[in-house]
């Protein structure tokens, strides 16, 4: 891959950090963001050698000010991957607003305040990847989880709108939907739960944050141009979108 400056929201652990080690490896500059686990971000810049900056995704401002400090440091933005996401569940009817508020400002504001930074600069100089990093939920949905679901579906929508946008400029907007992926969050599943999730796909086991940060690779490269507006599902056989 050609030299090119990323930046990757959610970038220090789980899929996030795999997706920054693998741009760097695949010969990008990188810059991780991260909201508030200071320890592991350290530990991740210390092991990565990626350079990690903290601020709130879900904040407009911050996100001007802090993508500012980052294209001071490593020049212009060329892909930008937004990763960065949490999770609030609980049945509907039990949900309290603020639930499904934090969960719609960090996973589904983020893309736009974060891709707002940068949309502008990669049409003036005809080359951009967007990549939003959805989920298996926002495509089938999941009970417990309406606010992560919509946000998530939000996501791509959002791709393919924008997608359209980008495409005479240079600039492609992807998306890829993960299934159920080892990170420490599935991980703290109780073992029974997980033995029924492992059940419900068909490759029999849990999908691996390395195989979805090859995925962004891919869609990052100069060479795929001619794919935008796609929707990638690495969810093991899970489940087959349309």
């Amino acid at each position: 891959m050609t030299t090119r400056k990323a930046i990757v929201t959610g970038g220090t652990r789980g899929i996030g950090g795999a997706i920054s080690i693998a741009l760097k490896e695949a010969g990008c500059t990188v810059a991780a963001t991260y909201a508030g686990n200071d320890d592991a971000a350290r530990k991740f810049k210390a092991e990565a050698g990626i350079n990690v900056f903290k601020w709130d995704v879900g904040d407009y401002d911050a996100c001007k000010a802090g993508v500012a400090e980052i294209e001071k440091t490593q020049g212009p933005t060329d892909i930008l991957v937004n990763n960065a996401g949490i999770t609030r569940d609980g049945f509907f009817h039990k949900m309290k607003p603020e639930q499904w508020r934090e969960v719609i400002r960090a996973d589904l504001d983020s893309v736009f305040n974060m891709s707002h930074q940068v949309f502008p600069g990669m049409r003036e100089r005809g080359f951009g990847r967007i990549i939003n990093i959805t989920s298996v939920n926002g495509q089938k949905g999941q009970a417990g989880q309406t606010n992560y679901s919509a946000a998530k579906a939000g996501m791509i929508g959002f791709t393919r709108a924008l997608a359209q946008e980008g495409a005479f400029k240079g600039v492609t907007v992807n998306a890829i939907a993960p299934g159920y992926i080892a990170t420490d969050m599935v991980a703290a599943v109780d073992e029974s739960v997980m033995q029924k999730i492992i059940a419900q796909i068909p490759v029999g086991r849990l999908g691996e944050a390395e195989e979805i940060a090859r995925c962004v690779v891919f869609l990052a490269e100069d060479k795929a141009g001619f794919i935008t507006g796609s929707v990638i599902t690495a969810n093991g056989g899970q489940y087959f979108a349309g």
